[in-house]
């Protein structure tokens, strides 16, 4: 999984990204410090790993990744050059979802790019910026297509889709809202890999004050709520300056100063539980003494290529897999009692995987 981490310059996101990969990346305050996008690999926490650890006695946990990309600050203008314009296009083409940081703070020492805080214009800034980066690929697109669809029917289907797409961008609507029912132009719709047909999960900026309700007292963050609520995003409330503060700590020091700061979890379990939520995705486990490990996976995905994750072997030869659901297992206290109360199931190529569900697969090639 990939996550890129956008918003206008000086709103936080250097400083979001150091503290959840602490992997340094330059934060001053001053537009375009991020040049080159900054890349960080952090591990999903699972609590499960770790209980399963104890019980197999392990010798290693391999929990799940997502690869955050921190990529330069936007303005008006960068679909056009402005700023490190097209550069910055390209880098989230790459990635999964969007990470959309937006500012819910006011501080006179950060200055703000646009003069003062308002979200949603900030928001409408970035969306446009990625609207026009797409007509731009519609316009490729069409110009291609044209001249193939006087002789071919699929291709004056593809080029009737393509101006209609446009338009709706153009009326300022993001390709995310773009409805049809037909699969042929569905196919078509995802592969052009437009900017705005990724989920977007915003990153709501706020002082330290505002975190222990939530935002609830924030009126920015209730206008990005609104918003995200609209469109089917995601939302979650943050202080980067805290989750900087936080990455520093040692796992037991992390849980007391999150306790002191009445919260139950850090921005970073946040942001997973929500790009698991955007993206539709679970985790299966494998578990015994040489490792226990997460495999991450979307939801629906059928044993077979489930166990494609591991090798590309274990889905081509296939026969079935041993199946206990976690809680099961935890609840018994080991495998061999689970299998004797009956919870270990053999499934079949047709088995819907469950999150949590820890597998043993077996195939022959």
């Amino acid at each position: 999984m990939k996550l890129g981490i956008v918003g206008l310059p000086n709103v936080g996101k250097s400083t979001l990204f150091n503290s959840l990969t602490k992997a340094g990346a330059e934060s001053a305050n001053y537009p375009f410090c991020t040049i080159e996008p900054n890349v960080g690999v952090v591990t999903v926490p699972d609590e499960r790993l770790n209980v399963l650890g104890e019980m197999y006695h392990t010798k290693k946990i391999i929990p799940a990744a997502i690869e955050f990309v921190d990529i330069a600050g936007l303005v008006k203008g960068a679909s056009k050059g402005e700023g490190l314009g097209n550069q910055f296009l390209a880098n989230i083409r790459e990635v999964d979802a969007i990470v959309h940081v937006v500012r819910c703070f006011e501080d006179s020492n950060i200055v703000h790019v646009d003069g003062n805080i308002a979200p949603l214009r900030d928001i409408e800034t970035i969306n446009l910026e990625l609207v026009f980066s797409d007509i731009e690929i519609l316009e490729r697109r069409i110009a291609k297509t044209v001249k193939l669809s006087r002789n071919d029917k699929t291709a004056a289907k593809e080029l009737a889709l393509l101006e209609r797409l446009k338009a709706h961008l153009e009326d300022g609507r993001l390709a995310k809202s773009f409805e049809t029912d037909d699969e042929e132009e569905m196919e078509w719709l995802t592969g052009y890999n437009l900017l705005t047909y990724k989920p977007v999960i915003f990153a709501a900026n706020v002082k330290e004050d505002d975190l222990a309700d939530d935002g609830a007292g924030n009126e920015g963050v209730q206008k990005v709520r609104e918003y995200a609520a609209s469109e089917g995003f995601e939302v979650f409330v943050v202080c980067a300056q805290i989750e900087q503060e936080i990455a520093e700590l040692e796992e037991d020091e992390k849980k007391m100063f999150l306790e002191d700061l009445g919260l139950k979890e850090s921005g970073l379990e946040k942001l997973i539980k929500a790009s698991y939520r955007i993206l539709g995705l679970i985790s299966y486990l494998t578990a015994g003494e040489p490792e226990v490990r997460a495999w991450t996976i979307k939801k629906g995905t059928k044993a077979p290529a489930a166990a494609g994750k591991i090798h590309t072997d274990f889905e081509r030869g296939f026969i079935r897999a041993e199946v206990v659901a976690y809680d099961d297992l935890i609840a018994c206290g080991s495998h061999n009692a689970a299998k004797e109360k009956g919870l270990v199931r053999l499934e079949g190529k047709d088995y819907v995987v469950q999150d949590g569900d820890i597998m043993l697969f077996r195939f022959n090639v």
